[in-house]
This record gives structure tokens, C-alpha cells and sequence, in this order.
């Protein structure tokens, strides 16, 4: 058996609606969905944030994917801070994933 380097792990965060979503009303028409947009955006400018934006079917949220340098903890707060999941908008998880298959 041969030893292979350790995969990298990235941290997403799966967003679903919170309490305060409104059913049936498109993501771009919720109450916060702007705030929402501008605080990861913030991650996305400081190079942390590979990926993001919501999934096209309605009333089901989306995701972001970290760049490999971000920890556990540190998506946690910020996504924990997001203005959205403070409001009740949206709910998070994150989940750890392995990129089993990446191009450098």
C-alpha cells in the first residue's frame, strides 16, 4: 500500500429556509436576501469563498464552498453572523467534504 497525501477538506454551508422565508416568493423578493448576498461576499473578496449561490429550484436555499485554508470554526462564525440566519431567513449546516477529484 502506498501512502497518498491527505485529501483536502472544504467546508460547506447549505443554506434552507429559516422561519421567516416566505413561501412561494422568489429568493431574489425575500426580506434579507441582499444582506445575505453582501456578507458572503465579503468571504468571496478575501479569497476564502470558492463557490456559492443558490440552487434553482424554489424554496429550497443553496450553498457555499470554502477555499481549503478555512477552518471549521472560522466558517461557523461567520456563518453563524450571516445578517440572513440572525433574521430567521435562513438556516444553515456545514459539512465537511473531501474533493476526491480536483484540478490543481
Amino acid at each position: 500500500m502506498t501512502n497518498q497525501p491527505a485529501r483536502p477538506i472544504r467546508f460547506v454551508v447549505i443554506h434552507k429556509p429559516g422561519p421567516k422565508w416566505q413561501y412561494g416568493v422568489d429568493y431574489r423578493q425575500q426580506d434579507g436576501v441582499n444582506e445575505h448576498v453582501g456578507h458572503y461576499l465579503k468571504l468571496h473578496e478575501q479569497g476564502k469563498l470558492q463557490l456559492g449561490g443558490p440552487f434553482l429550484l424554489p424554496d429550497v436555499g443553496g450553498m457555499m464552498v470554502t477555499t481549503k485554508e478555512v477552518s471549521q470554526e472560522e466558517i461557523e462564525a461567520f456563518a453563524a453572523d450571516d445578517p440572513a440566519v440572525k433574521s430567521g431567513l435562513l438556516i444553515f449546516e456545514i459539512r465537511p467534504w473531501m474533493t476526491a477529484m480536483e484540478h490543481d
